[in-house]
């Protein structure tokens, strides 16, 4: 099986969701909104966010976008209309509103990365270690509550396929987050999985119920090694010029848990029969049998057939 690239007319289409007919869409940095015909490949423009799209969700028949400058939003692929649905959290507005999921009564799930850094410094938050990333939660009749804090740079979120718990990355620690809602253990919070081989970005619940998880970078003992060191250090590495600075090593993986935390699928598409060189996964899709990737630095999002 090979992977199949699909170029989009903007750069880092970060996230990637399949609408209710088939349709692909994706955001891109210029904020941009974009719908890939996945059997023609052709790419119109629906909307754009005035930001920088990220996490991109189905909200009934339109589309619940985290932008990481304007906060979580609803957009109309139809007529292009975006409302701000979260534009502050607790008096404050959100610095980097990441990624989201949708519960079926209409409760939205969402990340926000960092107390003190957006977007054009996650690298900053990312080796300072800073431990303040968020899960948020949003009910129906717009009440907003911070579900969790604390959390090494929060990114991706899903809901598990009965709503019994929802989960969200810590790209930093390197792990999956579980928080219960349901039953015996509503409230506890514990781990979906621990231990990951690379630096987690967005994750998705699949039609095959699994929860896939994105490895946007596999581990880097640079990195590692600076989180070691003293903050002074960190602080300074960060000031370098960006093309002195480490960069994510060139990967194309994706994994799919269970519930019980076991691993079902680990693709490592980093391949030379994988075709071009695509990179850097930071969302991922599974969606009858078909595993759509969008990623932070390339201007294209990505399927792969699963076998």
């Amino acid at each position: 099986m090979s992977l199949t690239v699909h170029p989009v007319p903007g750069p880092g289409a970060e996230d990637v969701v399949v609408g209710l007919d088939g349709t692909v869409f994706t955001g891109t940095e210029d904020g941009a909104i974009w719908a890939v015909d996945p059997a023609s490949g052709s790419v119109r423009r629906v909307a754009d966010t005035g930001g920088r799209p990220l996490g991109i969700e189905l909200l009934g028949g339109d589309l619940l976008v985290c932008d990481a400058v304007r906060g979580v939003l609803r957009v109309a692929p139809a007529t292009g209309a975006v409302d701000v649905l979260v534009g502050e959290v607790d008096g404050g507005p959100m610095r980097f509103c990441n990624n989201a999921a949708v519960a079926t009564d209409g409760t939205i799930w969402f990340s926000d990365s960092s107390l003190h850094h957006g977007i054009t410094q996650w690298k900053d938050d990312f080796v300072q270690d800073t431990r303040t990333g968020r899960l948020i939660r949003r009910d129906p009749d717009g009440t907003v509550t911070v579900a969790l804090d604390g959390l090494a740079f929060s990114n991706g979120v899903a809901l598990a396929a009965d709503e019994s718990y929802v989960a969200v990355a810590e790209c930093r620690g390197r792990t999956v987050v579980r928080l219960w809602l349901t039953g015996p253990r509503a409230g506890e919070r514990d781990h979906l999985v621990t231990d990951l081989p690379g630096y987690p970005d967005n994750i998705s619940r699949g039609s095959d119920g699994l929860v896939w998880v994105t490895v946007a970078s596999p581990v880097d003992p640079v990195v590692e090694a600076l989180v070691r060191a003293p903050m002074a250090l960190r602080r300074l590495v960060t000031k370098v010029p960006e093309a002195l600075q480490p960069r994510p090593k060139r990967t194309i993986r994706v994994q799919a848990y269970a519930d019980d935390g076991r691993l079902v699928h680990d693709l490592d598409l980093q391949q030379p029969e994988h075709g071009p060189g695509y990179h850097m996964v930071t969302g991922v899709r599974e969606h009858d049998g078909r595993v759509w990737m969008g990623s932070l630095e390339e201007a294209a999002v990505a399927v792969y057939d699963l076998p």
